[in-house]
C-alpha cells in the first residue's frame, strides 16, 4: 500500500512540475537588474530546514511533548518557504499544506487516505493513531516537501515569480491564516501569519528594497512601518477567539497591501499579467475590481464586446428561448431577490417541483464548479445544461429558436454581435454568459469597511465578522473576501462539502439527494455539494441545496448543532466537524448581523453602473410570466 501512495504521490509531481514549467517558460523581465541570490537562498534554506525537521519528526512518538515541539520549528520554516516554493508547484503546496480529508484521484478513482501537515498535526494534537500510521503520513508529506525543496532550488527567482508569490501569500493571510485554514487543531494560525510578514520584509531587504529606497524612500519608510505595526498587532494579540479581523484587515493587512502594488509598481521591474485570479493593481482585496473576470471565463468567451453583453442581456429575459416558451433565465433567477427566486425549489416546464434550491447568480462567475453537484466546470457548460435540461429550456444546443426572430430587434443584435443571425444556440449561450458574468458586487457594506471608506459597522457587526473568521469557522469553507468556496490563493478548484443537510427544518431525517456522488459512485462523496458564496444571503432564503431551511437563524442552529453528524445522522464522511460550535444565542445572532453587511445587488458589469437593472427587469420578468 505505501508503494502504491507512493507511486501517486510521484506522479503528481511529474505532472505538477510539467505544467508548471510550461506555465513560466520565456518569462522575461524588464527594468533595472536586481540579483535574486539571497532571496532564493531563503527560501531554499527554510525548505531545506522543513524537510529535516520532517525527517526528526518520523522519528518521535506522535503524542509526545517532543512531537510539538518540532512540529512547531517545521511549520516555521515552512511557512518562511511557503511563498516561492508553493508558487512553484501549487498542487503539491496546497495538498503539503491542505485539509486533513480524503483524497481522491479522478485517474485511478481510488480515495487514498488524507496526507500532509494538517494530518500530522491532526495526529500529533489529537492522537489516536498507530505509530505506523504516523510514519506512514511523514514519509508521504515528506516527499510532497522534497518536490517543493527541490523546485526552490532549481528554478531561479526573478521578478514575476517573486511579485506573483507574494501577493499570493499576502491572500493567504487575509483569507487562510487568521481563519484558522492552515493549523485548524493548534491554532497556530496568528502567530504564522506574523512568520510570513516577517519573512516577507526579509526577502524584502534581500532583494529589491535597496531599489525602491533610490527611487521613493517614503513608500520604503511607509512599507517598513506598517509591516512593523502588524507584526505588533500580532504580537499584543494573540488570542484566536477574540482576534479583532475587521481591525487587522482594515487597519494593518491592507495598508500593506496597498503599499505593495505601489512598490511593484515603481520598481518598474513587473508590469503584471492578466492571467491569473487577481487584478495586481487593485489596491486591496476587498476592491470593486480585485478579481480578475478574465481568468475565471471559459477562453472561448474572453475578449467579449458590449454588444455582445446588450444581446444577452435581452434574452435573459426571454422566454422564448424554452421550447414551450414558458421559462427565461429570470424565471428562476429574479434580479430583485439578488438572482435567486425566494421559493423552496422552482417549477419545471410541466409545472413540477424542481429537485434542488436557487442559487443567486450575482458573483457566480468568480467558481470553477457550477451547480450545487459541480456537474458543470464552466459558466457555459452550465448554461448549456439548462438549455439540454427536460425539464428546463428542453432545447439542444444545435437548435435555434427562430420565434425570437419575431421580436425584429434581434436581428439586429444577432448581426452586431456575432456578425451574423445565429442558427444555433451556441451565440445564445456564450451572449447569456457574458451578461451574466458581470452580475458581480463588491460594494457592500462590509467592503466599504474593509476599504476604509466607511466606518460604521457595529460592535454587534464587528463581534459576527470576527465569529464568522474565527470561532465559528465559517471562513473556513466561505473563503474570503469572495466568501464562496473557491479555494485562495490560486482560486483553481472550488469545494465542495459533506455537511448531512436534513430533508426539512424539523432535523428528523438526512436529505436523500447524493450531490456529487453522481459522478463517481463513491461513498466519501454522497451527499456532497458545491460550497455557495454567503454574499446577499440576506436575500436568498431558503438556504440550503434543498431549501430546508427558511431562516439565517435556522441554518446557524444547524451549525452550531455541528452539522447532521452532530445531529446524529450517520455520515461518516462529513467534512465539517462533528462537535458543537458552542456558540451562544447573541453570538449567533451577531453572525447573522455580520451576513447582512454582505447585502450588495448593484451589480457592475462592463457596461458600468447596472443598478437599475433591478427595477427594469421585475417589469420584463413580471411581463414574461
Amino acid at each position: 500500500m505505501y508503494k502504491y501512495f507512493l507511486s501517486i504521490l510521484l506522479l503528481m509531481f511529474f505532472i505538477s512540475c510539467k505544467d508548471g514549467s510550461k506555465q513560466l517558460a520565456n518569462n522575461h523581465e524588464k527594468g533595472p537588474d536586481i540579483d535574486w541570490t539571497e532571496a532564493q537562498k531563503f527560501y531554499h534554506s527554510h525548505m531545506t530546514r522543513t524537510v529535516e525537521l520532517i525527517d526528526s519528526l518520523a522519528h518521535l512518538n506522535p503524542e509526545s511533548e517532543k512531537a510539538k515541539e518540532v512540529f512547531k520549528k517545521l511549520r516555521i520554516n515552512f511557512k518562511k518557504a511557503e511563498p516561492y516554493a508553493s508558487y512553484l508547484n501549487p498542487a503539491i503546496g496546497h495538498r503539503a499544506n491542505g485539509p486533513a480529508l480524503p483524497i481522491f484521484a479522478e485517474d485511478t478513482e481510488r480515495v487514498l487516505a488524507p496526507l500532509g501537515l494538517q494530518k500530522i498535526e491532526e495526529t500529533i494534537f489529537e492522537g489516536g493513531e498507530d505509530a505506523t500510521v504516523f510514519i506512514r503520513e511523514t514519509n508521504l508529506t515528506k516527499g510532497l516537501l522534497v518536490n517543493l525543496l527541490e523546485n526552490t532550488g532549481e528554478r531561479s527567482l526573478n521578478a514575476e515569480r517573486f511579485f506573483i508569490a507574494t501577493h499570493q501569500q499576502l491572500m493567504r493571510i487575509v483569507s487562510l491564516g487568521i481563519v484558522g485554514f492552515d493549523t485548524p487543531v493548534s491554532l497556530w494560525g496568528l502567530e504564522e501569519s506574523k512568520i510570513s510578514l516577517q519573512s516577507l520584509y526579509t526577502v524584502y531587504g534581500l532583494s529589491i528594497q535597496n531599489l525602491v529606497q533610490d527611487k521613493n524612500q517614503d513608500l520604503d519608510t511607509s512599507f517598513t512601518e506598517n509591516i512593523k505595526m502588524a507584526i505588533q498587532y500580532l504580537d499584543q494579540n494573540t488570542d484566536f477567539e477574540t482576534f479583532d479581523r475587521y481591525t487587522f484587515i482594515r487597519d494593518y493587512m491592507n495598508p500593506i497591501t496597498r503599499n505593495w502594488v505601489s512598490i511593484r509598481k515603481e520598481s518598474g521591474l513587473w508590469a503584471g499579467v492578466n492571467n491569473k485570479p487577481f487584478n495586481f493593481d487593485a489596491s486591496t482585496f476587498f476592491e470593486k475590481d480585485a478579481f480578475n473576470l478574465t481568468y475565471f471565463t471559459p477562453p472561448v468567451n474572453r475578449n467579449t464586446n458590449e454588444k455582445q453583453l446588450a444581446l444577452g442581456k435581452k434574452l435573459f429575459f426571454e422566454p422564448k428561448l424554452a421550447k414551450d416558451g414558458t421559462m427565461s433565465c429570470a424565471t428562476c433567477h429574479i434580479p430583485e431577490k439578488a438572482y435567486s427566486d425566494g421559493i423552496t425549489a422552482n417549477l419545471d416546464n410541466t409545472g413540477n417541483t424542481l429537485q434542488r434550491n436557487t442559487p443567486t447568480l450575482i458573483n457566480v462567475a468568480f467558481q470553477k464548479s457550477f451547480f450545487w453537484d459541480g456537474r458543470a466546470e464552466n459558466i457555459l457548460d452550465q448554461i448549456t445544461s439548462v438549455f439540454t435540461n427536460e425539464q428546463e429550456f428542453a432545447s439542444s444546443v444545435h437548435e435555434f429558436s427562430t420565434e425570437i426572430l419575431s421580436d425584429s430587434t434581434y436581428t439586429a443584435m444577432f448581426e452586431e454581435a456575432y456578425g451574423k443571425v445565429s442558427t444555433r444556440n451556441t451565440d445564445v449561450i456564450r451572449a447569456l454568459s457574458t451578461y451574466i458574468s458581470t452580475l458581480n458586487g463588491f460594494d457592500s457594506k462590509f467592503d466599504r469597511n474593509m476599504r476604509g471608506e466607511e466606518s460604521n459597522f457595529s460592535e454587534e457587526e464587528k463581534l459576527g465578522m470576527n465569529l464568522f473568521m474565527g470561532k465559528a469557522l465559517c471562513a473556513t469553507c466561505h473563503f474570503m473576501p469572495l466568501t464562496n468556496g473557491t479555494v485562495p490563493p490560486f482560486f483553481s478548484e472550488t469545494e465542495k462539502e459533506v455537511i448531512g443537510v436534513p430533508e426539512t427544518a424539523s432535523n428528523q431525517e438526512l436529505d436523500d439527494d447524493l450531490g456529487f456522488f453522481w459522478r463517481y459512485g463513491k461513498e466519501v462523496h454522497r451527499g456532497m455539494f458545491k460550497t455557495p458564496t454567503v454574499r446577499n444571503v440576506a436575500l436568498t432564503a431558503p438556504y440550503m441545496h434543498n431549501g430546508a431551511y427558511q431562516t439565517l437563524e435556522q441554518v446557524m442552529d444547524f451549525y452550531n448543532q455541528g452539522g447532521g453528524g452532530g445531529m446524529g445522522f450517520d455520515l461518516e464522511h462529513q467534512t465539517l466537524p462533528f462537535d458543537e460550535l458552542q456558540l451562544s444565542d447573541s453570538e449567533q445572532r451577531a453572525i447573522i448581523a455580520f451576513l447582512k453587511t454582505l447585502t450588495d445587488t448593484k451589480v457592475q458589469g462592463k457596461t458600468g453602473d447596472n443598478s437599475q437593472l433591478v427595477a427594469q427587469s421585475s417589469s420584463e420578468n413580471n411581463a414574461n410570466q
